[in-house]
């Protein structure tokens, strides 16, 4: 992190580790649902079980960056900034790995018709949280490119609100019970959420960005 960290490589290390964490857990979170989809328990255990430790060792890894960041009052004029991203970025890979969970528990019957639809949603919410990575990536070396990332992050998590809301009004559409369309209707949204909640990050560094160029 040429920028923000060019004097504690160590730090640095630390940090591409914590991102690595992220941008793994958004294919496990992916890989997992499809996996559900397709009926495939195995697999499924497989990726739930590794979005679990991809999660525990992104906490670690948040904790013990920020711990640097504190004791050795490490790059002070933006720490407040690279704290609120870690915290920030934390929840993205905080809620793909309870929405895994709640799947596990909560076992959804989600008719074939709709899965078409949930692989989507799924796929664009991924698709935001690596363009997320990669903009968190850049901002650490050189703000200027964070650009050409953040548009990535918007679209997908656009095309994910679209897709998850033609996939609740074709829940809705149905002649199921109304706790079976609402239970699939809360799955749509909370793995939409992943989407929204890296366009949260996104919005953070853009903000943060337009600060460092001032």
């Amino acid at each position: 992190m040429a920028v923000l960290f060019k004097k504690t490589k160590k730090l640095e290390m630390k940090m591409d580790e914590f991102l690595d964490m992220v941008s793994q857990s958004g294919i496990a979170f992916c890989d997992g649902i499809c996996a559900y989809i397709a009926h495939n328990e195995e697999q499924f255990k497989d990726h739930f079980s590794n979005i679990r430790r991809l999660e525990g060792r992104a906490d670690v890894l948040r904790k013990e960056i920020e711990q640097q960041l504190y004791s050795e009052t490490l790059i002070p004029e933006s720490r407040g900034d690279v704290l609120a991203l870690l915290e920030n970025t934390d929840n993205v890979i905080d809620r793909a790995k309870e929405i895994l969970t709640d799947i596990s528990v909560e076992r959804p019957n989600l008719d074939s018709d709709f899965h078409e639809e949930f692989e989507q949603v799924s796929k664009f919410a991924a698709n935001a949280l690596e363009e997320m990575v990669g903009a968190i990536r850049i901002f650490m070396r050189n703000p200027i490119g964070v650009r050409d990332f953040l548009h990535k992050v918007y679209y997908y998590e656009k095309e994910a609100d679209k897709i998850a809301d033609r996939l609740k009004r074709k829940i809705f559409d149905t002649s199921m019970d109304l706790s079976q369309k609402l239970h699939l209707r809360d799955f749509a949204h909370h793995i939409d959420s992943v989407a929204d909640l890296a366009e949260d990050v996104a919005d953070r560094l853009a903000i943060y960005t337009i600060k460092r160029s001032v």
